[in-house]
C-alpha cells in the first residue's frame, strides 16, 4: 500500500509542477498584476511555490518507498513529513470543493486515504520482537499483548 501511495504522490507532484508553470507562464505572458505588485515577482513566485510542493511531494513519495521497500513503519521524522501531507491533502480537500468542484476533492481524500493507510498499515514492533523468542505456543511478537482487563482494583489513579 505504501508503494502505491508513493507512486500516486509522484504523480501527483508532476501535476502540480505542470500547474505551476503553466500558471507563471501565463502570469508572466500577460503582465497580470494584484494590487499593484510586480508581475515578474508573481511568476517567479509561482515557479517557486510549484518546485515546493512538488519537492515535498516527491520527499514524501521517497520515505513511503523507503517503508514499502524495508517492509517497516516509517521513522519518527518520516511520520512527521507524512502526517503533515496528510493534514495538508485534508485542508486542499476542503478548499478544492468549494473552489474546484467534488472531483478534486474526490482526488484529495483518495491521496488522504492512501498517506493515511499507509501510515495505519505499519503496525509499531512491540519489545518482545526485536529477536527475542516467544514462549511456547505464542506467537512472535505477542509477549506483552494482554487480551484481557486488569483485576477489579487494579487500577491505581495516577493523581493524588
Amino acid at each position: 500500500m505504501a508503494g502505491l501511495a508513493a507512486i500516486v504522490l509522484v504523480v501527483e507532484a508532476a501535476v502540480l509542477v505542470l500547474v505551476h508553470v503553466v500558471l507563471g507562464k501565463t502570469t508572466e505572458n500577460q503582465s497580470m498584476s494584484i494590487a499593484g505588485m510586480d508581475p515578474d515577482v508573481m511568476s517567479k513566485a509561482t515557479y517557486a511555490m510549484g518546485a515546493g510542493m512538488g519537492a515535498f511531494l516527491l520527499l514524501c513519495a521517497a520515505l513511503l518507498a523507503v517503508a514499502a521497500v524495508r517492509d517497516r513503519a516509517p521513522g519518527t521524522f518520516a511520520r512527521v513529513v507524512l502526517i503533515s501531507a496528510a493534514v495538508t491533502h485534508g485542508l486542499l480537500g476542503a478548499l478544492a470543493v468549494g473552489l474546484v468542484g467534488w472531483a478534486a476533492f474526490a482526488v484529495m481524500m483518495l491521496i488522504l486515504c492512501l498517506v493515511v493507510l499507509a501510515l495505519m498499515l505499519y503496525a509499531a514492533k512491540s519489545e518482545d520482537a526485536a529477536g527475542v523468542e516467544a514462549p511456547d505456543g505464542e506467537a512472535p511478537g505477542a509477549g506483552n499483548i494482554r487480551d484481557t482487563p486488569p483485576p477489579r482494583g487494579g487500577l491505581k489513579p495516577t493523581n493524588p
